[in-house]
């Protein structure tokens, strides 16, 4: 419930903000994390299709986060629910991405578009060579792939610029901003 009341406000702000073209002149995308139970609910794409319509937008910045375990729970229906919506424009962040025992191993069966790395590589990675070697080999698969890289937990100078070095392509943490309302 709490995934589709989430949905539905963000597919409202955006249709709100110029039907037209959702995000006025940017190419801003609008990340929504899907919980497990969301991903496996075999309604919820007939939801998501059903307020894109009500609201009269395009899903082109709509980002689905989908955790890793998650996705390797259900396969099939994760790689089929995500391909039903790129059909539509979605784009998907595969989240926590490491966290899992198998994380290489099925990632050439899933159709996403972003690898988001668990933080708990991330935020010593200034510290520990460990990490910086996961999140090093990451963004090599990553790259061979063409999947862009997230890195989540970035709460200081230093990881930051050891993620630029390593050439992640994408941060979020406290270092860079606090959580605020979407309007602002």
């Amino acid at each position: 419930d709490i995934d589709r009341w989430v949905i539905h406000q963000v597919f409202k702000y955006i249709g709100a903000d110029n039907p037209a073209d959702p995000i006025k002149g940017t190419n801003r995308i609008i990340a929504i994390n899907l919980s497990g139970d969301s991903v496996n609910d075999s309604k919820l794409l007939d939801f998501i299709l059903a307020e894109k319509e009500k609201f009269d937008i395009s899903l082109t910045n709509i980002c689905f986060e989908i955790t890793e375990t998650v996705a390797i729970s259900n396969l099939m229906k994760a790689t089929l629910f995500i391909n039903k919506l790129k059909e539509h424009g979605c784009v998907f962040s595969l989240d926590d991405f490491g966290s899992g025992l198998s994380s290489f191993a099925y990632l050439k069966s899933l159709p996403v578009d972003y690898l988001k790395i668990d933080g708990s590589f991330v935020k010593d990675i200034s510290r520990d060579e460990i990490d910086r070697a996961m999140v090093e080999s990451i963004q090599q698969i990553g790259k061979v792939m063409k999947l862009d890289t997230i890195a989540e937990h970035v709460e200081d100078e230093a990881t930051l610029q050891v993620l630029k070095t390593i050439g992640i392509d994408f941060v979020q943490g406290y270092h860079l901003g606090r959580p605020q309302a979407l309007d602002h």
